[in-house]
C-alpha cells in the first residue's frame, strides 16, 4: 500500500474546544495513523496514511470538527518517514515559536453539564463549576498560550483521581477540559457579609437564594466578574437597587431562567431566542411586555435587556420557583469597571449589596456581558444582529480585515473602548473595557493593550489613537516612547470601521452620526458626510453648528441645547407663544441661558447629530438631564415602540458653499416642532416626525454626494446608528434610490467600533 506522511496544521479556536479528541475518533474512524498535539499556533496532526484517506481526513477537520471550534486555516506538507506508526495518540502540547491560536470566549454550561449537574446520583450534583470541553469557562482565565490548565487559573487546583481521569481519557467529554473540577478538588463558592464568612458550597448557595426572595441585593462572582442581583420581580428591591447604587433611570438587565420566563417579560421572535440561547448568552434588547415592574426596570423604555444563565451558578441560583428571573446588573460604581477580584468586591460593594457569594476560581481578566439586538431587514434572509458591545461569549474573537502589513495596536476612542492588535489580516478586539474617565478604568484599558498584545504573540510596529487632545487613551498613546504612534481622525476611524467589516474598498461615502468627535478643524464634529477610502477622507458635508451652552456640561443637561436651539431657529425667544421648556426651566435659568447663547458665553460650536437629538428631546419635554450616555435619544426613540414607520417630514435646507460642502439647515424644523408643541401635537408624533427627517437628511444629500462624486458605496456608522428606526430606513431607502448601504454586524457602531477602524486607517496609510 502506497502510504504518505502529512503534516497538518490547523489554526482557529481549536483549543479548549474538544478538537484533539475529535481528531482522534475521526483518525481512528478513518484508518490514519499518527499523533496529534497543540501548540502555541493552533494544532498539528502527523498523519499517514494513503493520499485519498488523508484528503478525506482533511476535508473533515474542517466540515465536521466541534461546535465550539472556529476553523481559520487547515494547510499541510507532505514529508517522509522511517517507521510506521502504531495507531494514533495524543501527545503532550509543544512550545512553537510564534502564537497563531485564537483564544476561545468563555461559554454557557452545555446540556449534557446541566444534566449531570441536576442529577443527585452524579458525583457533580450541584456543583456550580461544572464544564466539558463543549463548554464553561476559557478567556476569563486563560493567561497564556497554548490553552494548558498550567496556564489559567486553575492551577492552584489539583485534581483528584477521577477528574485526573476523565482529563486523560480520549473517550471522555472531559479530555483536557482545562477547568475540570469536582466537589472533591475543585473551587468552591462561599456567602460573605461585612463580618466575613457565613456559608459555604450549598448551603451558601441554599442562603443566597433565600436572601435574594426576601428583597435583599447579592454581590454575584460570575465568569468574568461580579453582579449585583435581586430578585427582579420585587419592585421595592429593584428600586432598593437603584438607590444603593445611585442609578435612577438607567434600565437594568434581566437574567430569566429560560426562554418560557423571557416571554413572560418580553416578546420573543425564533431568531431572537436563538440568539438567547446561543453559547455567548448575551443580553438581548427585546420589546417588553407593559408591567410596572418591567417599568422600573428600564423607565421609558420600550425595550428590555434579557439574558439567559451563562454559569452554573447561576442555574442553582434561578431553580427557586419564586426566583425565576433576577436583575444582573454589572458590580461597579459609576465610572469604574467592573468588579472582578474578592478583595476589590468587599471593598467597593460595602453598603451596596448585603452579602457577596463570591468563589475561589481567580478570574484573569474582567469580561462583562455582552448587549445585542436583532432586526428584521426587508429583503435580507438573516436578521441583523446589531452589537451594543462586544464582550463575554465574543471576545477576543478575530475580525478579519482585507487589509494586511505590520502589526499596529489601537487605542480606541473616550467611551465605550475597545483596544485592538492585528495579526496578518486578523484584528483581535478586547472585551468592552468603559468609559476612560476614570482612573482605575485607565489603568484597565493600559492593562488590556500589554494583555492582548502578549497573548496574541503580537510584537505591535505602531500605535493607532484617535485625534481628541484631550482623550485619556489618546494622552496614554502619545505618551509611549517606543514605538511611533499615528493619530486618526475619530470619524474617519468609524467610516473605516464598517468598511473593513464589509470587506470594502474604493471610493465611499461615510454617514458618520455620533455624539462627539475631535475634527480636522479643532472643532467637535458629529454629524459628518465623508468622502474617500481608508487612507484619506475628506468632509463633504454636515449639518448647521449649534452650540453647547457650559461645554461639557450640555452633555448631561440637554435642555442647555434646546434653548440653544430654540435661539438660533428664532430672532428673541419671546416670539414663541407656548413652550413648556421655559416653565420647566424657570425664567431665571432660560435668561441665563439665552445671554451665554447671545454673548457666547462659555459656549462650544458642534456638528453633533447626537446633540441635536438631545436637544429635540429636552424641547419636547422626554428629558431635560441626562443621568446615562444618550438617554435624551433612547428614550426619543422609545416613544416609537419600535415601530418603524415613516412619517411626514419636517422642513430643513441645504446650503451650499464654494468649497462644495453641504450644510444642512435645521431651523426651519425647529420652528415646525414648535408649533406642533403648541398646537397639542402628542409627543410621539413629533419623535417619529423628527425620525423621519432624520432619514430624510441622509438620502436626500447621499443621493446628491453619490452622484456627484460617482460612487455608490455608502457606510453608516457611528453610536447615532444604534437607534433602529434611524438605522433600519436610512438603509432602506439608501437602497430603493439604487444605491448600496451597508452597516455594521460584527461590531457596534458606536466607539466600541473605533479601535478596529483606527487598525484599518493606520495600515491603509503604512
Amino acid at each position: 500500500m502506497n502510504l504518505q506522511r502529512w503534516l497538518i496544521r490547523v489554526t482557529g479556536v481549536v483549543q479548549g474546544v474538544g478538537y484533539r479528541p475529535f481528531v482522534y475518533k475521526l483518525a481512528s474512524r478513518s484508518g490514519v495513523l499518527g499523533s496529534v498535539w497543540n501548540d502555541q499556533a493552533g494544532v498539528v496532526i502527523d498523519a499517514v496514511g494513503p493520499a485519498a484517506t488523508l484528503q478525506a481526513f482533511k476535508v473533515c477537520l474542517k466540515l465536521n470538527a466541534p461546535p465550539l471550534a472556529v476553523i481559520d486555516s487547515v494547510s499541510y506538507v507532505e514529508s517522509t518517514f522511517e517507521e510506521l506508526p502504531e495507531g494514533f495518540t495524543i501527545a503532550a502540547s509543544v512550545k512553537s515559536t510564534e502564537v497563531s491560536s485564537w483564544v476561545a470566549p468563555d461559554y454557557d454550561v452545555c446540556e449534557e453539564c446541566l444534566q449531570e449537574m441536576r442529577d443527585p446520583s452524579d458525583r457533580r450534583y450541584r456543583y456550580p463549576f461544572i464544564n466539558c470541553t463543549n463548554c464553561g469557562p476559557r478567556y476569563s482565565i486563560i493567561r497564556s498560550m497554548p490553552y494548558d490548565r498550567i496556564k489559567t487559573t486553575m492551577c492552584t487546583f489539583t485534581m483528584c483521581r477521577d477528574c485526573e481521569r476523565e482529563y486523560l481519557d480520549p473517550a471522555s467529554r472531559r479530555f483536557h477540559a482545562q477547568p475540570v473540577a469536582c466537589p472533591d478538588c475543585g473551587p468552591e463558592v462561599e456567602l460573605l457579609d461585612a463580618s466575613g464568612s457565613l456559608l459555604h458550597r450549598n448551603e451558601a448557595i441554599v442562603e443566597a437564594r433565600r436572601l435574594l426572595a426576601g428583597g435583599k441585593i447579592l454581590g454575584v462572582k460570575s465568569i468574568g466578574g461580579f453582579h449585583l442581583a435581586v430578585c427582579a420581580s420585587d419592585e421595592g428591591a429593584v428600586k432598593l437597587l437603584r438607590k444603593r447604587k445611585k442609578r435612577d433611570s438607567k434600565p437594568f438587565a434581566v437574567m430569566v431562567r429560560d426562554v418560557e420566563t423571557a416571554r413572560a417579560w418580553a416578546d420573543v421572535s425564533e431568531q431572537e431566542a436563538a440568539v438567547l440561547t446561543s453559547s455567548a448568552r448575551p443580553i438581548v434588547l427585546l420589546r417588553k411586555r407593559t408591567s410596572t415592574v418591567a417599568e422600573a426596570i428600564a423607565p421609558r423604555n420600550p425595550m428590555i435587556g434579557l439574558m439567559l444563565p451563562s454559569a452554573p451558578l447561576h442555574y442553582l441560583l434561578l431553580e427557586d420557583p419564586a426566583l425565576d428571573a433576577l436583575v444582573m446588573t454589572s458590580a461597579n460604581l459609576s465610572g469604574r469597571p467592573i468588579c472582578y477580584e474578592n478583595h476589590e468586591a468587599l471593598g467597593l460593594l460595602q453598603g451596596v449589596a448585603d452579602c457577596l457569594l463570591v468563589h475561589n476560581r481567580d478570574i484573569q481578566r474582567r469580561v462583562d456581558d455582552s448587549v445585542v439586538r436583532v432586526s428584521q431587514v426587508k429583503d435580507w434572509k438573516e436578521p441583523l444582529l446589531t452589537f451594543f458591545r462586544r464582550s463575554r461569549g465574543y471576545a477576543p474573537f478575530p475580525v478579519s480585515m482585507a487589509l494586511e502589513g505590520k502589526s499596529v495596536l489601537a487605542y480606541g476612542a473616550e467611551l465605550k473602548t475597545t483596544i485592538a492588535v492585528s495579526k496578518q489580516q486578523q484584528v483581535f478586539l478586547s472585551q468592552h473595557i468603559g468609559d476612560l474617565k476614570n482612573p482605575l478604568t485607565l489603568a484597565a484599558h493600559e492593562q488590556c493593550a500589554n494583555d492582548l498584545c502578549q497573548l496574541n504573540d503580537v510584537r505591535p510596529a505602531l500605535i493607532a489613537c484617535d485625534m481628541h487632545p484631550l482623550f485619556s487613551a489618546t494622552r496614554s498613546a502619545m505618551a509611549n516612547t517606543e514605538l511611533p504612534v499615528m493619530q486618526v481622525q475619530h470619524h474617519h476611524a468609524h467610516m473605516a470601521s464598517c468598511m473593513a467589516e464589509n470587506n470594502l474598498a474604493g471610493l465611499t461615502l461615510g454617514v458618520i452620526f455620533d455624539g462627539t468627535g475631535y475634527g480636522t478643524d479643532g472643532t467637535i464634529w458629529g454629524a459628518e458626510f465623508l468622502l474617500g477610502d481608508y487612507a484619506a477622507v475628506r468632509r463633504v458635508a454636515t449639518i448647521r453648528p449649534l452650540k453647547l451652552l457650559g461645554g461639557d456640561a450640555a452633555v448631561k443637561d440637554p435642555s442647555r441645547v434646546a434653548v440653544a436651539l430654540l435661539c438660533d431657529a428664532f430672532d428673541s425667544l419671546d416670539d414663541i407663544v407656548s413652550c413648556d421648556l421655559f416653565q420647566r426651566l424657570g425664567a431665571e435659568r432660560l435668561r441665563v441661558y439665552e445671554v451665554m447663547y447671545r454673548r457666547n458665553v462659555n459656549s462650544i460650536s458642534c456638528t453633533s447629530m447626537g446633540r441635536l437629538f438631545d436637544g429635540v428631546a429636552s424641547l419636547i419635554g422626554v428629558c431635560d438631564t441626562a443621568e446615562y450616555e444618550a438617554q435624551g435619544p433612547i428614550e426619543l426613540e422609545g416613544l416609537l415602540e419600535r415601530s418603524h414607520s415613516l412619517a411626514p417630514c419636517y422642513s430643513y435646507g441645504l446650503v451650499h458653499s464654494e468649497n462644495g460642502l453641504i450644510t444642512i439647515d435645521y431651523r426651519e424644523m425647529i420652528r415646525q416642532i414648535v408649533t406642533d408643541l403648541a398646537e397639542g401635537i402628542c409627543r410621539t408624533r413629533i419623535s417619529r416626525k423628527f425620525h423621519s427627517t432624520v432619514v430624510d437628511m441622509i438620502s436626500t444629500v447621499g443621493e446628491a454626494l453619490t452622484g456627484r462624486f460617482h460612487t455608490r458605496q455608502i457606510v453608516l456608522s457611528g453610536g447615532v446608528f444604534l437607534n433602529e428606526f434611524l438605522m433600519l430606513n436610512a438603509y432602506q431607502e439608501l437602497k430603493a434610490l439604487g444605491l448600496n448601504p451597508y452597516v455594521h454586524k460584527k461590531l457596534p457602531p458606536n466607539d466600541a467600533g473605533i479601535s478596529y477602524g483606527q487598525i484599518a486607517v493606520a495600515t491603509a496609510s503604512l
